[in-house]
């Protein structure tokens, strides 16, 4: 494939969180989460000057995966709304909850609106359940997601170039991929980053991959930072 030229991939993301409960502002009764480190290995800084709302609508079952699609299509059709939605579901101690991560909000009173136009849409959400205080949550979003290659295993994200992806060759399990973050965030002489696992199918494949955050990212930060996982992967 070309360098620069853009591709659609279907990728899966995991990430560890903290998490608190939004009382405000959401349909009455339901279950709503707003993460409060989504990027934790990124400390200092965001890539933008206002640290952005990251929501997870808690949903009433597990919905197929073209279900919410189709609803969601539908909102953005009907709606003039800047968002970006993802399913998914969220582990929470022995608790698996079915959600819909919601990115890119303006501000948190649209939150009550997109649970209202999910609703008309036959999506419904988890009622008259409470989780209060600041919860640890392991998250795994799945979406489609729109890559440019800058080059070989190396990739940006086409609507938001903050976020870079790199190949790797295998899959990492949670503390493995702690590990060798960690291992490479010793050795690593560039901007800070914060990194999530995950994985995206091309050509008929599945690849695993780092999702990588920071407001630096080029070409040559991304293929330095893909050589050093590659060092550290055992």
């Amino acid at each position: 494939m070309e360098q620069n030229k853009k591709m659609e991939v279907f990728a899966n993301l995991t990430k560890h969180i903290t998490i608190a409960s939004v009382e405000e502002k959401v349909l009455p009764g339901s279950l709503v989460f707003e993460a409060l480190n989504q990027f934790p290995g990124y400390y200092h800084e965001t890539p933008t000057s206002a640290q952005p709302f990251y929501i997870y609508l808690v949903l009433d079952k597990q919905y197929p995966l073209e279900e919410v699609l189709r609803a969601t299509q539908n909102i953005e059709k009907e709606y003039d709304w800047d968002f970006d939605s993802g399913k998914g579901y969220m582990i929470i101690g022995s608790q698996l909850l079915n959600v819909i991560r919601v990115r890119h909000l303006p501000e948190l009173d649209l939150v009550e609106k997109i649970q209202e136009a999910y609703q008309n849409q036959g999506i419904h959400f988890l009622m008259n359940k409470k989780l209060s205080g600041k919860l640890e949550a392991e998250v795994k979003i799945v979406k489609f997601l729109v890559f440019e290659k800058l080059a070989d295993g190396v990739y940006v994200e086409s609507q938001d170039h903050n976020f870079g992806y790199i190949e790797i060759p295998k899959y990492l399990s949670y503390d493995a991929f702690v590990k060798v973050t960690m291992d490479v965030k010793y050795n690593w002489e560039g901007h800070e980053f914060d990194a999530a696992s995950g994985s995206f199918f091309k050509e008929g494949k599945l690849f695993e991959f780092v999702r990588i955050l920071s407001n630096k990212i080029d070409t040559d930060y991304l293929v330095k930072l893909r050589k050093l996982y590659l060092e550290k992967i055992r």
